[in-house]
């Protein structure tokens, strides 16, 4: 009898209705003879509402009581999809974050998870009932509510699947797959029967809004085989596995996009040691996490150091900055809201090379210019105008022949 995680994110659980469907294919899945462990996100916009609501109080709200907030948002999803089993005559019971014993951090918004007892979860289980589990949520050693940061239910499936532990962890979205690009972008975007876990960890990391990133690096470390699966068709989606020789045929396997980003330049700063560590130490202590660096070379022993970091973030990092700049005698801080990060990803550019200068020369002819470039083993980043986001992505779909089937 296999032990099955299943996850279903804000748009599967968005109202009655579509609880009662999640609620007729949780069952499905019991009758199949497994036992099941379902994790579900708030109401569709549910979180965002909260937050917005938050934001009429205060525009700066305490992380502490955001997190007593939007915890509550799960709260309502789990009791009423254990009161739609109990209605198809199953026994089901649901549980907070909490109360299966998902210990994070105190870092409130953002908790990074510690360990997870599951002692409920499996008493559960062992009593023939489906148990229910509040994603997005866990509770700090000082027993404060805390949440995991964005798309963290995917984050406690995974957990949840890994400590059981569990044969699958399948997650339930209103896609059907990972694809090679954005479909609503790129209309030839192809869905991908397989991905390694380096490719979707990339892919997570750099814009793709299927998986959140720390859900596949959790995955990876503990070999959880993950599916992403469509809730609304029965169709099989994309299985994120270990990699295998034969996805180094691809060079290229997908191209994403994140345009929820901003730049941020300190400027004429100090060329000396200890200095970086001051500057990216104020940002570190907002808890705020940055992606690409850039640092200019030195001239007259000044330099400019530039960074990306979630939008969201921005306000935060500038005033951090602008007492460090002060400090250290820098000229100022700048910052752009209006950028976005196309990326190329693939286990194949291993093996490949020439990669990095194709995506260059494609961009260029698109006239679109690059602001800052990033690379990895198998990825390479670029920073654009916002404005030239879609663009890049489709012309870039197209010169890497995503669009064809392999």
């Amino acid at each position: 009898m296999a032990v099955i995680v299943q996850k279903y994110g804000g748009s599967s659980v968005a109202d009655a209705q579509k609880i009662m469907n999640v609620a007729r294919r949780v069952a499905e899945t019991t009758a199949g003879g497994h036992r099941l462990v379902v994790v579900v996100s708030a109401m569709g916009k549910t979180t965002d509402s909260l937050v917005a609501l938050a934001h009429q109080i205060t525009p700066t709200p305490d992380p502490r009581e955001t997190d007593m907030l939007l915890a509550t948002g799960e709260q309502v999803t789990i009791a009423l999809l254990a009161m739609a089993l109990h209605s198809l005559g199953f026994k089901a019971r649901s549980f907070t974050g909490a109360q299966v014993g998902l210990v994070t951090d105190a870092a409130h918004t953002k908790a990074r998870i510690r360990r997870i007892g599951g002692e409920r979860v499996r008493a559960a289980l062992e009593a023939g009932e489906i148990v229910i589990v509040a994603g997005f949520q866990g509770v700090s050693p000082d027993n404060e509510i805390t949440t995991l940061g964005r798309g963290g239910s995917d984050l406690t499936g995974v957990a949840l699947a890994v400590a059981l532990p569990a044969d699958v962890c399948e997650i339930y979205t209103d896609v059907d797959g990972v694809y090679t690009a954005d479909p609503n972008v790129v209309p030839d975007a192809r869905k991908l029967p397989r991905i390694s876990y380096d490719e979707m960890l990339e892919m997570a990391s750099l814009g793709a809004k299927v998986l959140q990133s720390r859900s596949v690096e959790f995955a990876k470390k503990y070999g959880v085989p993950v599916h992403v699966r469509s809730t609304f068709k029965a169709d099989p989606g994309t299985l994120v596995t270990r990699e295998d020789s034969g996805m180094e045929e691809a060079v290229v396997t997908s191209v994403t996009h994140d345009r929820n980003q901003a730049k941020v330049s300190i400027l004429r700063v100090p060329d000396r040691p200890g200095v970086a560590a001051q500057v990216f130490g104020a940002v570190a202590d907002q808890n705020i996490v940055v992606d690409m660096i850039v640092q200019n070379i030195s001239r007259d022993g000044f330099t400019d150091m530039s960074f990306t970091l979630p939008r969201g973030d921005r306000a935060r990092s500038v005033a951090a900055l602008e007492d460090v700049a002060r400090r250290v005698g820098a000229e100022g801080v700048q910052f752009n809201d209006r950028v976005a990060k196309i990326s190329i990803v693939g286990v194949g550019m291993r093996s490949h090379s020439g990669v990095a200068a194709r995506m260059f020369a494609v961009l260029s002819k698109e006239g679109v210019n690059i602001q800052m470039i990033s690379t990895s083993e198998i990825a390479v980043s670029c920073v654009v105008d916002d404005k030239y986001a879609e663009l890049a992505v489709r012309a870039l779909h197209e010169a890497f022949e995503l669009g064809r089937e392999r």
